[in-house]
C-alpha cells in the first residue's frame, strides 16, 4: 500500500473567507516503510497571511512572496499524491484547503481537471483513530508524541513537512510500529530519480545462497524481549501483532 503522510499551512483556518495554502510537505511510505521520496513546496498565497497564523507556523508574507504559485505547482503534487492513501491529523481542514485550491484552478483552465481529492485517494484521519484509540485523553501531534515516546523537540513552530515526518513516526508507532529503517542508496538510483523535491532510497540486501546459521536468544535477550512486547501492549491498549505468532 501507498501511503502520503501529508501536512499543509495556511493563511488562515478557513477557505471559505479566502484563506490559501502557503506550504504543502508530504513523506512516501509503502507498505509500512519509509521510502525516503518526499514533496515539501512554499507557495506564494496571493493575500496576506494573518498575523494569528504566523504566530502558529512562523511563515510570513516576505517569506513566501517570491515563491511559486499554487498554479504552477498543481500537477506536480497531484502526481505526487495521486492514487495513495492520505495520512492527515484532523484530514478535513487539510482536504478541504486542497479542494478549494483545486477548484480554483479548475475554474481557470479547462484541463487537465485536478481533484476533488477525495475520489482520488483515500484519506485516514489519524485524529479520528488517535480518539477512537485513546478517547477522553488529548490527541494533538504534540500529546501523540508524548505518548507514544517520540522526540519533537525540535518543533517550536508548525512546518508542513516537519509535521509531516513526526506525524509518519506518530502513525507507524499508533498502528504498531514501523517495520523498516530507510537505508541509504547510492547516487543516481532509479528511486532517486523519481523523488520528488528530496529523495534518498531503499538499499537492496544481496544474500548469497546457502543455509542460514541459526542463533538462539540468550535467556537475558529473551526476557529484554518480553519487556519490550509488555511495553508495546500498554501503548496500544493491550494489543500486539507479536502475540498472534509467538508459541
Amino acid at each position: 500500500m501507498r501511503q502520503i503522510i501529508l501536512d499543509t499551512e495556511t493563511t488562515g483556518i478557513d477557505p471559505n473567507e479566502g484563506h490559501r495554502l502557503i506550504e504543502i510537505g508530504g513523506v512516501e511510505v509503502i507498505n509500512r516503510r519509509l521510502t525516503g521520496r518526499h514533496y515539501h513546496q512554499y507557495i506564494n498565497p496571493e493575500r496576506k497571511i494573518d498575523v494569528e497564523a504566523i504566530g502558529i507556523h512562523g511563515i510570513t508574507d516576505e517569506r513566501v512572496a517570491g515563491e511559486p504559485k499554487f498554479a504552477e505547482i498543481a500537477d506536480e503534487f497531484w502526481a505526487f499524491i495521486k492514487g495513495a492513501e492520505l495520512v492527515i491529523h484532523n484530514a478535513s481542514f487539510d482536504v478541504g484547503f486542497i479542494d478549494h485550491e483545486l477548484n480554483r484552478l479548475n475554474a481557470a483552465r479547462k484541463e487537465p481537471r485536478l481533484g476533488p481529492v477525495r475520489e482520488h485517494c483515500g484519506v485516514l484521519d489519524t485524529l479520528k483513530l488517535a480518539r477512537e484509540r485513546h478517547p477522553g485523553q488529548r490527541n494533538s501531534l504534540d500529546a501523540l508524541c508524548k505518548r507514544y515516546d517520540i522526540d519533537n523537540a525540535h518543533r517550536t513552530l508548525h512546518g508542513a513537512l516537519l509535521d509531516a515526518e513526526i506525524l509518519a513516526e506518530v502513525y507507524l508507532a499508533m498502528t504498531g510500529g514501523q517495520t523498516a529503517l530507510l537505508l541509504g542508496g547510492a547516487e543516481g538510483s532509479e528511486q532517486d530519480d523519481q523523488a520528488t523535491s528530496g529523495g534518498g532510497s531503499m538499499r537492496r540486501v544481496e544474500l548469497s545462497p546457502g543455509r542460514l546459521r541459526v542463533v538462539r536468544p540468550s535467556e537475558d535477550e529473551l526476557v529484554a524481549h518480553r519487556a519490550k512486547l509488555e511495553t508495546l501492549r500498554n501503548k496500544s491498549g493491550g494489543e500486539c501483532l507479536w502475540d498472534r505468532f509467538d508459541g
